[in-house]
């Protein structure tokens, strides 16, 4: 609308004022709009009423479908999708996206026309990220610009020698800076570089600014300068000598100089108030002296000694060095650079210690965790009094941290990185990377000003922040170099960091190659990844080469000192594969020591189960000591067993795998003749056809592995030999158990047949009733006398069962009756067979009526006092009142 009401206007009105509108779209962000907030403002005005007036449309269903019967509001709908359609199309192609239906089709389009407006609105956000990202410092903009001219691959030992399109160069190509041909600089050193596998020792020998004095190992160089070789006595007498010597000053050695320093010092007030940012000036007009004499670095050091703060930064080679190389240290102050050759002054460079340790002068850093330890190890400079730019920029909570950004984002200078990663041994340095170096120091104390000043303003004017990065970096000073030590569990963490899965024979080989490559690469002096690099050792590793053509086929391309040593890699090799392949990759960590992986709670437990029982807490049984018993489930003749053979105290299974059987015969057939075994081979193919199918042991196990205590068949070999202690001492219980319960029944059982005996016996003697009525017949009716038992006599009295069991054979063999005649009861004496008391009738008796039936058990040896009160008192006892008796019948 606001176009069409700009549109209407005379031809005359348009000339007079098209001057004026000319100048007021000069100051104008976009024509009506001042600025870009007030674009903003009203951009977001019209998303707002667009949203509120899609809200009031009709609803989709049976509202839309009402409105759109009529014919003005579906012609009023088409007309406005159209325009919408059309707006739509012209952002598409101002953005470079397709906005031209090709697909006409009424069930395809509106698909396809979904499509293009996400894949437009996906560009249309990226460019807005982009944007965002520039106009926050971070700059994506820039793409890699290939070299006009085709050369062939070389060894190129350089960095980012890619050039962006913004970049503003001299020339369109760009030079390789490779070391090919620079001559290795550690032999010029005057100390040469301690590539043992021995821990570090400081090399400071002078502390200026001490509060507390040097230790007298660093002091005096006699003490220093000892070696075990120099003492004339045996070697193994002069390492005890040199350890007993080096043990007095083990805390000094290893001990920050400047501990106590850094521990009390405190930071001045003026460094916690607000500063003005003091500018750079420009690098064309700023002074850089290039020093590598020892004059000139005496000079340098008294011009820093004067200053309150100097920015420093650090050039490091680590690829044709073991431990690595300082090439090159830039210093720059408010009004000049310098750039200090440390190759040359290698061994002088301590002199800086005086500026560098000054408490009173800040030493502005920015990634300074690296840098203090390259300090120490090679020249032994220490730093009080960091500022570490890195660890403010982390504090402001910066979009990066880098260098590069707080270039952009402070000095709005783009830095050139190609050189960052460069060979800094190249001597003469070219003047692309001598104007890189310098601008690595020459922006940093602005940089200081400025973040110290946004500490303060982002804390609102409080020194917390500022303190804090204040003492972070006094962490960093008191880092300590540590030299990597060789130790057998190193190749372990490599290991581990490339997530591979090795089986023993490639751990092995992984392991030895760790091995060869630290070895030669302490000896040449030469890193790790120039010797071998990793994913090339793994590569070896894995493959296993059975020729050294192997070996070089695994690298592409080949380092140089492999090429030379491959005849020993292929020796490390061969003594991989002659391993034992286990399934179990971890072998290598339980040999060594390590924490073995924890095994999960057993609640249950079987006569084979050895998890729980380390092997030398049971006791050193052999097959020969115990004799063997065969494991059955159910057991049916545990009677049947013979005492004897319970005296065994412990249980050995019998072998069910051939594997482990193995040892006995091979010892056996190593004693027989080369005759004698190739027939035991013939005999042993015919007795199984299959045999020559079957896989062949000598094969696929080696022999020393049987013999290996390390190796997991020889310890499988062993558990099955063995038993746990708890289980042997149940087994022991159970069998005492058992033997004294069979003793005891035993003696229980010989007990009852020697009362049985004794009973029979009694029996014999002693005459029936029936015999003492004959008897009594015969005699002439004389009176039965009892006869005495002779003095120590006794008859034990038999109980009813054992009397019963004594009386049925006699009622089965009834005894041998003479003629009948008839017994002459009137010449008997009937007094014989009555009681001294009458009993009373256990049958039931009606006429009687205090008769107790059911009559209580009296126990042995106790009187029965209910007797007289039970009774009737009015009739005798064993009488009724119609003077006879019913002969009721039995129960």
């Amino acid at each position: 609308m606001a176009a069409s009401h700009s549109g209407v206007s005379t031809n005359s009105g348009l000339q007079d004022t098209s001057s004026d509108t000319n100048d007021e779209e000069k100051g104008e962000l976009c024509p009506g709009f001042k600025d870009v907030d007030a674009f903003v403002k009203y951009g977001l005005g019209a998303v707002l009423s667009a949203t509120k007036s899609s809200a009031a449309l009709p609803q989709t269903g049976d509202e839309f479908d009402f409105y759109r019967s009529f014919p003005g509001f579906q012609e009023f709908c088409e007309s406005q999708g159209d325009k919408l359609l059309h707006c739509m199309s012209q952002i598409m192609q101002h953005h470079g996206c397709r906005s031209h239906m090709r697909d006409r089709n009424k069930l395809t389009g509106l698909e396809e026309r979904f499509d293009l407006v996400v894949d437009s609105n996906d560009v249309i956000l990226e460019r807005v990220g982009i944007l965002l990202d520039e106009a926050d410092g971070v700059n994506r903009s820039q793409q890699p610009v290939m070299p006009a001219g085709f050369q062939p691959p070389k060894i190129v030992v350089s960095s980012w020698n890619r050039k962006g399109s913004g970049s503003g160069s001299r020339s369109g190509m760009f030079r390789l800076l490779h070391a090919k041909n620079v001559a290795r600089p550690q032999l010029k050193f005057k100390e040469k570089v301690d590539n043992s596998n021995t821990p570090f020792i400081p090399k400071i020998f002078i502390k200026p600014n001490a509060i507390k004095p040097l230790p007298p190992y660093f002091t005096n160089k006699q003490i220093r300068k000892e070696r075990p070789e120099d003492i004339d006595v045996p070697a193994a007498l002069a390492d005890f000598i040199h350890q007993q010597r080096t043990q007095e000053h083990v805390e000094d050695m290893f001990a920050h100089p400047y501990q106590y320093e850094l521990d009390h010092f405190i930071i001045p007030e003026r460094l916690l108030s607000k500063p003005e940012p003091q500018m750079y000036k420009p690098m064309a007009e700023t002074n850089c002296s290039f020093i590598d004499t020892l004059e000139d670095l005496v000079a340098l050091n008294e011009k820093l000694c004067k200053l309150s703060e100097f920015a420093v930064d650090l050039e490091h080679h680590s690829y044709r060095s073991f431990l690595g190389l300082t090439s090159l240290m830039q210093i720059s102050t408010r009004e000049e650079d310098f750039i200090i050759d440390t190759l040359e002054l290698r061994s002088e460079l301590y002199i800086l210690n005086e500026a560098f340790t000054d408490p009173a002068i800040v030493k502005v850093f920015h990634g300074s965790d690296s840098d203090i330890e390259w300090l120490q190890r090679d020249f032994g400079l220490y730093v009080v009094n960091l500022f570490d730019t890195h660890q403010a920029s982390r504090a402001l909570n910066l979009a990066r941290h880098s260098l590069d950004h707080l270039l952009t984002h402070f000095c709005k200078v783009d830095s050139d990185k190609r050189y960052q990663l460069a060979d800094w041994r190249i001597r003469p340095l070219p003047e692309e990377m001598v104007q890189y170096a310098r601008t690595d120091t020459h922006y940093l104390l602005y940089i200081y000003d400025c973040v110290r000043a946004q500490l303060l303003d982002f804390n609102h004017g409080q020194p917390g922040l500022l303190q804090s990065v204040w003492n972070k970096s006094r962490d960093l000073s008191l880092k300590k170099y540590m030299k990597p030590i060789y130790t057998e569990e190193s190749y372990l963490e490599l290991q581990r960091k490339q997530k591979r899965s090795f089986n023993t024979q490639q751990l092995t080989a992984f392991r030895l190659l760790f091995a060869w490559r630290d070895k030669l690469a302490r000896q040449e002096d030469e890193s790790t990844g120039y010797v071998l690099p990793t994913h090339m050792m793994i590569k070896i590793s894995e493959e296993l080469p059975k020729e050294p053509q192997g070996i070089i086929a695994c690298c592409n391309p080949v380092p140089p000192l492999l090429r030379q040593q491959v005849n020993e890699l292929h020796l490390l090799v061969q003594q991989a594969r002659e391993m034992p392949l286990l399934k179990a990759e971890i072998a290598a960590q339980k040999n060594k020591g390590l924490t073995p992986i924890k095994k999960t709670e057993i609640t249950l437990f079987g006569p084979h189960d050895t998890s729980r029982v380390s092997v030398t807490d049971l006791h050193p049984f052999s097959p020969d000591e115990l004799p063997v018993k065969q494991g059955t489930l159910f057991s049916d003749d545990d009677n049947k067993m013979d005492v004897d053979a319970q005296k065994t105290s412990g249980l050995i299974a019998a072998a069910k795998i051939t594997l482990f059987e193995e040892l006995e015969a091979q010892n056996e057939q190593e004693s027989l003749p080369v005759a004698q075994m190739k027939a035991r081979r013939i005999i042993e193919s015919f007795e199984n056809p299959f045999r020559m199918y079957l896989p062949s042991t000598e094969v696929h196990v080696n022999k020393n592995a049987k013999f290996d205590p390390s190796s997991k068949i020889f310890e499988i070999s062993k558990r099955w030999k063995l038993q746990s202690i708890e289980q042997q001492q149940k087994e022991l219980e159970e069998k005492r158990k058992t033997k004294e319960a069979k003793e005891q029944i035993k003696k229980v059982t010989e007990e009852r047949n020697k009362a049985k005996q004794s009973y029979q016996e009694s029996l014999q003697n002693v005459a029936t009733v029936r015999q003492q009525a004959a008897e009594s017949a015969k005699g002439g009716a004389k009176k039965r006398e009892r006869v005495a038992s002779e003095v120590g006599e006794s008859t034990p009295k038999p109980s009813k069962k054992l009397m019963k069991s004594a009386e049925k054979p006699q009622k089965t063999e009834p005894p041998a009756q003479d003629s009948f005649k008839p017994f002459d009861y009137s010449q008997s004496d009937l007094n014989v067979f009555a009681g001294s008391k009458p009993k009373d009738n256990t049958q039931f008796d009606p006429n009687r009526q205090g008769q107790d039936f059911r009559k209580k058990r009296t126990p042995k040896g106790q009187k029965s006092n209910f007797g007289a009160g039970g009774k009737s008192m009015s009739y005798l006892a064993g009488k009724s009142e119609r003077g006879f008796r019913h002969n009721w019948p039995k129960r």
